[in-house]
């Protein structure tokens, strides 16, 4: 943390921020993977308000520079992690699936299967499968599971 006050001041200061910020991350004080310091923190390094803070970090937000993580705090984008467990494992089992290890037409594990391997939530695991469902590479049939898409000439 910085123990220097900078006074942030004249026009469009939240974008004077951002830019300070930016060349921070640039300049590695801020990896990827790191978290950035609070509102209020830089509030009172740079002597502006909580809205201005928030302003300048919706910037970065929107160039992919930062992301937010409910609990977490905003992150320096480009780490190795991936922020979200749902997103894990989402990835794992479409990586399974490209590869064919899940073939098309194949039963995808089941929701209690998927909790114990991953030890992840009921709700963390139905994420991901909404993700891949989303993503047209599984489909649900009601009353007996969720399967691996079968691409046909026709779709």
């Amino acid at each position: 943390m910085r123990t220097v006050r900078e006074i942030v001041t004249g026009w469009r200061v939240y974008s004077q921020i951002a830019d300070r910020l930016r060349r921070r991350i640039t300049e590695g004080v801020y990896p990827p993977g790191s978290v950035l310091p609070s509102e209020a923190e830089l509030c009172a390094e740079f002597g502006i308000a909580r809205n201005t803070a928030r302003r300048g970090l919706a910037v970065l937000e929107g160039e992919g520079l930062i992301v937010t993580i409910p609990a977490k705090g905003r992150i320096v984008a480009g780490g190795e992690a991936t922020p979200y467990r749902y997103r894990q494992i989402a990835d794992d089992l479409r990586a399974q699936i490209e590869v064919g290890e899940i073939a098309p037409g194949a039963a995808v594990p089941s929701e209690a299967e998927l909790r114990e391997r991953y030890a992840a939530s009921r709700n963390t695991v139905r994420q991901a499968l909404a993700v891949l469902q989303g993503e047209g590479l599984i489909v649900a049939e009601h009353g007996r599971g969720r399967f691996v898409r079968c691409w046909d000439e026709t779709s």
